[in-house]
Protein backbone atom coordinates (compact mmCIF):
# COMPACT_ATOMS: atom_id res chain seq x y z
CA UNK A 1 0.00 0.00 0.00
CA UNK A 2 1.31 3.44 -0.91
CA UNK A 3 2.17 5.62 2.08
CA UNK A 4 2.93 9.30 2.49
CA UNK A 5 6.56 9.81 3.48
CA UNK A 6 8.17 13.08 4.59
CA UNK A 7 11.96 13.09 4.31
CA UNK A 8 13.69 16.15 5.72
CA UNK A 9 16.87 17.41 4.11
CA UNK A 10 16.09 15.45 0.95
CA UNK A 11 17.55 17.81 -1.65
CA UNK A 12 20.78 15.81 -1.92
CA UNK A 13 23.02 13.24 -0.27
CA UNK A 14 21.52 10.71 2.12
CA UNK A 15 18.14 12.46 2.05
CA UNK A 16 17.89 12.02 -1.70
CA UNK A 17 18.83 8.34 -1.40
CA UNK A 18 16.15 7.86 1.27
CA UNK A 19 13.50 9.60 -0.82
CA UNK A 20 14.39 7.42 -3.82
CA UNK A 21 14.29 4.21 -1.79
CA UNK A 22 10.78 4.96 -0.50
CA UNK A 23 9.55 6.02 -3.95
CA UNK A 24 10.85 2.79 -5.46
CA UNK A 25 8.80 0.96 -2.87
CA UNK A 26 5.72 2.71 -4.25
CA UNK A 27 5.35 5.42 -1.60
CA UNK A 28 4.53 9.09 -2.14
CA UNK A 29 7.37 11.29 -0.94
CA UNK A 30 7.50 14.89 0.26
CA UNK A 31 11.01 16.18 -0.44
CA UNK A 32 11.84 18.72 2.25
CA UNK A 33 14.48 21.36 1.63
CA UNK A 34 15.56 24.58 3.26
CA UNK A 35 16.90 26.85 0.50
CA UNK A 36 18.22 24.90 -2.50
CA UNK A 37 15.07 24.50 -4.56
CA UNK A 38 16.97 23.43 -7.69
CA UNK A 39 18.54 20.51 -5.85
CA UNK A 40 15.18 19.53 -4.34
CA UNK A 41 13.58 19.61 -7.78
CA UNK A 42 16.41 17.39 -9.04
CA UNK A 43 15.52 14.89 -6.33
CA UNK A 44 11.85 15.11 -7.25
CA UNK A 45 12.69 14.48 -10.91
CA UNK A 46 14.35 11.12 -10.23
CA UNK A 47 11.58 9.70 -8.05
CA UNK A 48 9.53 7.00 -9.77
CA UNK A 49 5.77 6.97 -9.39
CA UNK A 50 3.25 9.72 -8.75
CA UNK A 51 2.05 11.93 -5.93
CA UNK A 52 5.42 13.32 -4.84
CA UNK A 53 5.79 16.91 -3.66
CA UNK A 54 8.19 19.53 -2.36
CA UNK A 55 8.07 20.84 1.22
CA UNK A 56 10.12 23.97 1.82
CA UNK A 57 11.04 25.52 5.13
CA UNK A 58 13.68 26.29 7.73
CA UNK A 59 13.44 23.45 10.22
CA UNK A 60 14.39 25.76 13.07
CA UNK A 61 11.51 28.16 12.52
CA UNK A 62 8.90 26.58 10.24
CA UNK A 63 8.20 23.11 11.61
CA UNK A 64 4.44 23.59 11.63
CA UNK A 65 4.38 24.85 8.05
CA UNK A 66 6.54 21.95 6.85
CA UNK A 67 4.36 19.37 8.60
CA UNK A 68 1.10 20.88 7.40
CA UNK A 69 2.35 21.26 3.82
CA UNK A 70 3.42 17.62 3.63
CA UNK A 71 0.21 16.43 5.29
CA UNK A 72 -1.86 18.24 2.69
CA UNK A 73 0.20 17.44 -0.41
CA UNK A 74 0.54 13.75 0.39
CA UNK A 75 -2.94 13.23 1.75
CA UNK A 76 -1.39 12.36 5.10
CA UNK A 77 2.13 11.62 6.37
CA UNK A 78 2.47 8.00 7.43
CA UNK A 79 6.27 7.97 7.71
CA UNK A 80 8.60 10.73 8.91
CA UNK A 81 12.35 10.49 8.35
CA UNK A 82 14.23 13.13 10.32
CA UNK A 83 17.37 13.43 8.22
CA UNK A 84 18.00 17.20 8.04
CA UNK A 85 20.78 18.53 10.25
CA UNK A 86 23.56 21.06 10.47
CA UNK A 87 26.43 18.70 9.68
CA UNK A 88 30.12 19.03 10.58
CA UNK A 89 32.15 21.06 8.12
CA UNK A 90 35.20 23.31 7.90
CA UNK A 91 33.12 26.37 8.77
CA UNK A 92 31.64 25.07 12.02
CA UNK A 93 34.45 23.15 13.73
CA UNK A 94 34.51 24.20 17.39
CA UNK A 95 37.07 22.36 19.53
CA UNK A 96 37.29 23.94 22.97
CA UNK A 97 41.01 24.66 22.68
CA UNK A 98 40.83 26.48 19.36
CA UNK A 99 37.48 28.28 19.32
CA UNK A 100 36.51 31.72 20.55
CA UNK A 101 33.55 31.94 22.91
CA UNK A 102 31.35 33.86 20.48
CA UNK A 103 31.86 31.24 17.76
CA UNK A 104 31.34 28.48 20.31
CA UNK A 105 27.97 29.90 21.29
CA UNK A 106 26.94 30.48 17.68
CA UNK A 107 27.68 26.93 16.53
CA UNK A 108 26.06 25.33 19.57
CA UNK A 109 22.89 27.33 19.18
CA UNK A 110 22.62 26.68 15.47
CA UNK A 111 23.06 22.93 15.85
CA UNK A 112 20.69 22.69 18.79
CA UNK A 113 18.05 24.80 17.01
CA UNK A 114 18.07 22.61 13.89
CA UNK A 115 19.33 19.17 14.89
CA UNK A 116 17.31 18.91 18.08
CA UNK A 117 14.65 21.57 18.65
CA UNK A 118 13.53 21.92 15.03
CA UNK A 119 13.42 18.15 14.66
CA UNK A 120 11.48 17.83 17.91
CA UNK A 121 8.96 20.43 16.80
CA UNK A 122 8.44 18.81 13.41
CA UNK A 123 8.09 15.37 14.99
CA UNK A 124 5.47 16.72 17.39
CA UNK A 125 3.41 18.21 14.56
CA UNK A 126 3.63 15.11 12.37
CA UNK A 127 2.91 12.75 15.25
CA UNK A 128 -0.19 14.74 16.20
CA UNK A 129 -1.43 14.42 12.62
CA UNK A 130 -0.80 10.65 12.79
CA UNK A 131 -2.71 10.36 16.07
CA UNK A 132 -5.62 12.40 14.71
CA UNK A 133 -5.89 10.15 11.66
CA UNK A 134 -5.47 6.98 13.73
CA UNK A 135 -2.63 5.60 11.59
CA UNK A 136 0.12 3.24 12.70
CA UNK A 137 2.81 5.70 11.69
CA UNK A 138 6.56 5.30 11.55
CA UNK A 139 9.22 7.80 12.62
CA UNK A 140 12.91 7.25 11.94
CA UNK A 141 15.62 9.57 13.23
CA UNK A 142 18.99 9.82 11.51
CA UNK A 143 21.48 10.06 14.35
CA UNK A 144 25.20 9.41 14.24
CA UNK A 145 28.03 7.18 15.33
CA UNK A 146 29.46 10.37 16.81
CA UNK A 147 26.82 10.25 19.55
CA UNK A 148 28.68 7.26 21.01
CA UNK A 149 32.35 7.63 20.12
CA UNK A 150 32.48 11.42 20.59
CA UNK A 151 33.12 14.33 18.23
CA UNK A 152 36.09 16.26 19.66
CA UNK A 153 36.08 18.90 16.93
CA UNK A 154 32.27 19.06 16.75
CA UNK A 155 30.96 18.49 20.30
CA UNK A 156 27.62 20.18 19.59
CA UNK A 157 26.99 17.78 16.72
CA UNK A 158 27.76 14.72 18.86
CA UNK A 159 25.60 16.06 21.68
CA UNK A 160 22.59 16.84 19.49
CA UNK A 161 22.75 13.42 17.86
CA UNK A 162 22.93 11.71 21.25
CA UNK A 163 19.91 13.76 22.32
CA UNK A 164 18.09 12.74 19.14
CA UNK A 165 18.62 9.06 19.96
CA UNK A 166 17.28 9.60 23.47
CA UNK A 167 14.35 11.61 22.12
CA UNK A 168 13.46 8.75 19.80
CA UNK A 169 13.49 6.23 22.63
CA UNK A 170 11.25 8.43 24.76
CA UNK A 171 8.80 8.75 21.88
CA UNK A 172 8.93 5.01 21.23
CA UNK A 173 7.41 4.51 24.68
CA UNK A 174 4.92 7.38 24.61
CA UNK A 175 3.63 6.81 21.06
CA UNK A 176 3.35 3.01 21.17
CA UNK A 177 -0.22 3.16 22.57
CA UNK A 178 -1.13 5.03 19.37
CA UNK A 179 0.45 2.34 17.19
CA UNK A 180 3.32 4.62 16.16
CA UNK A 181 6.80 3.11 16.01
CA UNK A 182 9.95 5.22 16.50
CA UNK A 183 13.51 4.10 15.80
CA UNK A 184 16.89 5.65 14.99
CA UNK A 185 19.91 4.86 12.86
CA UNK A 186 23.46 5.82 13.82
CA UNK A 187 25.55 5.92 10.65
CA UNK A 188 29.27 6.36 10.39
CA UNK A 189 30.88 8.21 7.49
CA UNK A 190 28.79 8.22 4.30
CA UNK A 191 30.12 8.88 0.79
CA UNK A 192 28.00 11.82 -0.36
CA UNK A 193 28.90 14.59 -2.78
CA UNK A 194 29.06 17.12 0.05
CA UNK A 195 31.96 15.31 1.74
CA UNK A 196 33.55 13.80 -1.34
CA UNK A 197 36.68 15.94 -0.88
CA UNK A 198 37.36 14.18 2.42
CA UNK A 199 37.72 10.86 0.63
CA UNK A 200 40.64 12.14 -1.42
CA UNK A 201 44.26 11.77 -0.36
CA UNK A 202 45.41 10.87 3.14
CA UNK A 203 42.13 11.81 4.79
CA UNK A 204 40.34 9.30 2.57
CA UNK A 205 42.80 6.57 3.48
CA UNK A 206 42.21 7.26 7.17
CA UNK A 207 38.43 7.31 6.80
CA UNK A 208 38.33 4.01 4.93
CA UNK A 209 40.66 2.41 7.44
CA UNK A 210 38.19 3.08 10.25
CA UNK A 211 36.14 0.11 9.05
CA UNK A 212 37.55 -3.41 8.68
CA UNK A 213 35.75 -3.49 5.33
CA UNK A 214 38.20 -0.86 4.15
CA UNK A 215 35.58 1.56 2.85
CA UNK A 216 32.85 3.97 3.90
CA UNK A 217 29.11 3.58 3.51
CA UNK A 218 27.16 4.29 0.35
CA UNK A 219 24.02 6.39 0.88
CA UNK A 220 21.77 3.61 -0.39
CA UNK A 221 23.00 1.24 2.33
CA UNK A 222 21.78 3.63 5.00
CA UNK A 223 18.59 4.40 3.08
CA UNK A 224 17.66 0.72 2.82
CA UNK A 225 18.01 0.31 6.59
CA UNK A 226 15.76 3.32 7.14
CA UNK A 227 13.13 1.86 4.82
CA UNK A 228 13.33 -1.42 6.74
CA UNK A 229 12.72 0.32 10.07
CA UNK A 230 9.70 2.06 8.55
CA UNK A 231 8.12 -1.14 7.23
CA UNK A 232 4.81 -2.29 8.77
CA UNK A 233 6.55 -5.48 9.91
CA UNK A 234 9.24 -3.62 11.87
CA UNK A 235 7.08 -2.51 14.78
CA UNK A 236 9.17 -4.51 17.24
CA UNK A 237 12.24 -2.45 16.33
CA UNK A 238 10.62 0.56 18.01
CA UNK A 239 13.05 2.11 20.48
CA UNK A 240 16.09 0.67 18.71
CA UNK A 241 19.18 2.64 17.73
CA UNK A 242 20.68 0.76 14.80
CA UNK A 243 24.43 1.12 14.30
CA UNK A 244 25.35 1.45 10.62
CA UNK A 245 29.08 2.04 10.67
CA UNK A 246 30.70 -1.02 9.11
CA UNK A 247 32.11 -2.16 12.49
CA UNK A 248 34.13 1.06 12.73
CA UNK A 249 32.81 1.65 16.26
CA UNK A 250 31.49 -1.12 18.48
CA UNK A 251 29.30 -0.30 21.44
CA UNK A 252 29.35 -2.49 24.52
Amino acid sequence: MSRGVLVTGAAAGLGRAVALAFAERGDRVAVHYHSDRAAAEATLAVLPGDGHALAQGDLATAATEIADSAEESLGGVDVLVNNAAVAPGPDNAHPVSGTGFEQWQQVWRQMVEVNLLGTADLTYRVARHMIARGVAGRIVHVGSRGAFRGEPDYPAYGATKAALHAFGQSLAVSLAPHGISVASVAPGFIATDRVGHKLAGESGVELRAQSPFGRVAEPREIADAIVFLAEPGSTWASGAVLDLNGASHLRT
